[in-house]
């Protein structure tokens, strides 16, 4: 079974991320960017009928039914997601399995980042439990946190291929030119240079300042209905053609490979159940909590060989003018890292190119995009590809 063409994106709603929410609790975030999906799709609230939400640290237990319930929807599809960065991409498949399955025909998928202080506002919450491995063996030594797991990631990656830093930089470079196409992003109008990158602080070896995202909060939903529906409306929608996903561990101690990610059959699998080839992609939507996490994402989702990124990176130029755009949005390292709605954020970007509507940054005659989500420290992986046509 494939769910080529089955279900598209027909709205998107998206926050501009902010350092601070302003008081403004998940369920606030949830029903103002729900709405702007709507709303951009010409749908209303009474024609949701399915709804997947991401964790809610206010409601640590029946997220999917206090959503409905602050909504006013009746849903009869409800689901809660959990995968870090691949959250948003992880439930526009399983919005189009649900669909496909008859179980309904309208999805709302909304991911809701309050931040206040210091630190996210589900910090605490993410604290493992004392006989986890992670807390028994890991923590006392210092080994945590993701900066320290995508360091290690780098470090090897280095030790193995001989990586330049001048090429991590231009990644950050070059998402910053497309952050100043996009005037939702946090660091819009503020270009950057690899000096720049090289010359801030070094964060964790060999990660500088540049090269890591700045948490935000914010908020980021889409619309997923049938291609029925879909076809009736008044956009272009953004059709799922093929989705794979892979998770093989959490802690980074527990990796099969530092180099190697769980990307590589996430990706297979989506352009096999899209007929797609890596050639026919007009841009490249991968998750960028790093710079080191695009590097790996290329190679595992097959755009250059292994050891290949810093060349592939150096030769091509990843604007939205370039001849391989990447992140348009800015990437989170430019655009903000809303929590999970970080992740949803190169969802909601790839439907956007395919519906033709990021005004400045359009990439002309833009039918086919891949997209990865990833979660934790290169540990959870959802691709997904989107096309014009089903």
């Amino acid at each position: 079974m494939t769910l080529r063409g089955t279900a598209a994106i027909v709205g998107v709603g998206e926050l501009k991320p902010v350092r601070h929410t302003s008081g403004q609790g998940p369920l606030d975030l949830i029903g103002e960017v729900g709405r702007l999906a709507l709303e951009d799709a010409g749908l209303s609230f009474g024609a949701v009928d399915g709804l997947l939400v991401d964790p809610i640290n206010e409601n640590p237990i029946l997220v999917p039914s206090s959503v409905a319930e602050y909504l006013g929807l009746h849903v009869t599809f409800a689901e809660i997601v959990d995968l870090g960065g691949a959250t948003g991409a992880g439930m526009v498949w399983r919005a189009a399995a649900a669909i496909a399955a008859g179980q309904c025909e309208t999805c709302l998928c909304v991911c809701a980042a309050p931040r206040e202080g210091i630190g996210f506002g589900w910090a605490r919450h993410l604290r493992p439990p004392p006989t986890s491995n992670e807390m028994q063996f890991e923590l006392p030594y210092g080994a945590g946190g993701a900066n320290f797991g995508y360091a290690m990631i780098a470090k090897r990656y280095e030790h193995e291929y001989g990586l330049k830093a001048e090429h991590r930089a231009k990644i950050a470079v070059d998402q910053r030119t497309n952050a100043c196409a996009n005037p939702l992003a946090y660091f819009h109008g503020q270009p950057i240079t690899v000096e720049d990158v090289l010359s801030s602080p070094v964060i964790l070896d060999p990660l500088h300042m540049l090269e890591i995202v700045m948490p935000t909060g914010g908020g980021a939903a889409l619309v997923v209905t049938s291609a029925e529906r879909a076809r009736k409306l008044r956009s272009q929608p953004a059709y799922l053609l093929g989705a794979g996903e892979h998770v093989t561990h959490k802690s980074i101690t527990y990796a099969p490979s530092l180099t190697n990610s769980p990307i590589k059959l996430a990706a297979d699998r989506a352009f096999d159940q899209a007929g797609a080839a890596r050639s026919d992609v007009k841009m490249a939507s991968v998750y960028d909590c790093y710079t080191i996490t695009v590097m790996v994402s290329l190679e595992d989702a097959g755009f250059c060989g292994k050891g290949e990124a810093g060349e592939f990176v150096a030769s091509h130029d990843l604007t939205f003018e370039g001849d391989f755009p990447i992140n348009t949005h800015g990437g989170q390292l430019s655009f903000g890292q809303p929590g999970m709605a970080g992740g949803m954020s190169h969802v909601t970007e790839g439907a956007r190119q395919v519906m033709g509507t990021c005004d400045k940054r359009q990439i002309p005659d833009c039918d086919l995009v891949y997209v990865n989500g990833n979660g934790g420290i290169m540990s959870e992986q959802v691709s997904l590809i989107l096309g014009r046509s089903p």
